[in-house]
């Protein structure tokens, strides 16, 4: 017998009646969200049921090749995510962001698998590589995107103080120091929020699952502990490598703000 209450259709279905209240919100207040709602919920259970059915095909396989196919998979959503999120964009930055993405998570899990998991039968044990990798990876695009969008709209604002430094000769790296300081603090704040409430004000999503499947709390707060520090690590070095990527994209070696190359992204569906 398992040591958590499992679920039935019935009781999702239950819980799933809860966003009638968003509908009342949005009909009372005239929000014209109903449709959204109804969008968001279907994918939401959609969206979950398919990575359940991925998830135990990847477990019960337990080959590393899979494992590692479906982190790639992972990661490269995960990058384009954080460059789609951009208002403000450039030649280059759907590179940017992957790479920044990719070898942070990547780098961080590695280290969790390796040298802090190490009661672990395999580096590549699913049950423990896949969580840790996504759990990583919803972190460090959102730094990403942040700190991107921090660092866009912060050169054009300074644009006319950056090209005046930059001629009395200032180096790139002097006239836009200011800027990058921001975005990369701009990424990292939301990491920082969460750590100073953490226990406090909210218990995080895998720590309550953990509780709720039957694992002692001191057991589930150590977990949660590990992940608050992969992921505060993760989101400061994707944060950083995506903003140092793009800087050297937009100042050239000649040491001259290439403003042209940015571009604000149209708006669609």
């Amino acid at each position: 017998m398992p040591s958590y209450v499992e679920l039935t259709s019935g009781q999702v279905a239950l819980a799933a009646l809860l966003l009638l209240i968003n509908g009342a919100v949005s009909v009372a207040l005239r929000l014209g969200l109903e449709r959204s709602l109804i969008i968001a919920g279907a994918r939401t259970v959609g969206q979950l049921l398919l990575v359940g059915l991925v998830l135990q095909w990847v477990f019960q396989a337990d080959r590393w090749y899979v494992v590692a196919a479906l982190a790639a998979i992972m990661t490269l959503v995960a990058g384009m995510t954080a460059a789609q999120r951009c208002q403000r964009r450039y030649a280059g930055i759907w590179l940017d962001t992957i790479v920044s993405v990719w070898s942070s998570s990547w780098l961080i899990t590695g280290f969790a698998l390796v040298a802090v998991m190490r009661g672990i039968d395999k580096w590549y044990q699913p049950q423990y590589a896949i969580p840790l990798l996504g759990m990583v990876l919803g972190n460090a695009l959102n730094g990403v995107s942040l700190g991107l969008a921090a660092f866009a709209d912060t050169l054009v604002g300074r644009r006319a103080e950056i090209e005046m430094l930059l001629a009395v000769g200032a180096t790139r790296h002097e006239a836009a120091l200011a800027s990058i300081q921001h975005a990369i603090r701009t990424g990292m704040t939301p990491i920082i929020n969460a750590m100073t409430i953490v226990g406090i004000v909210s218990l995080p999503g895998m720590m309550t699952g953990q509780l709720l499947s039957g694992v002692a709390p001191v057991q589930a707060v150590k977990y949660q502990i590990v992940i608050m520090f992969l992921i505060a690590s993760a989101t400061a070095l994707s944060t950083m490598s995506a903003v140092l990527l793009s800087f050297r994209r937009l100042f050239n070696h000649d040491h001259q703000f290439c403003h042209p190359l940015l571009f604000q992204r149209q708006a669609g569906p």
